[in-house]
């Protein structure tokens, strides 16, 4: 059995594999990742961008994505991904 990636940790987040998936941060990140992907962007460089600059402008506009994620607050996605990684520490070192 192969150890899931953080990608496909997050596939699994955002595709109905946590609790956190119904709020409003989590459903953004799940729109917008996949504007992005699916015009070739790496999510993780255009996410970070944007968290760190508040420029929209490291969103595609392709699919909505840029208005999308001026829906929530940064913070609020920060602390979205943030919590995401530390509970994959968590699942990854036995500690629920």
């Amino acid at each position: 059995m192969t150890k899931d990636t953080k990608e496909d940790r997050l596939k699994k987040t955002v595709y109905g594999g946590s609790a956190k998936k119904d709020s409003s941060a989590a459903r953004i990140i799940e729109q917008v990742y996949v504007c992005l992907k699916e015009r070739g962007y790496n999510p993780i460089n255009q996410f970070v961008g944007y968290i760190m600059s508040g420029d929209p402008t490291y969103i595609t506009n392709y699919g909505g994505a840029r208005a999308i994620i001026t829906e929530a607050e940064r913070d609020e996605l920060l602390d979205e991904f943030v919590s995401f990684y530390l509970e994959s520490l968590s699942n990854d070192h036995g500690n629920h």
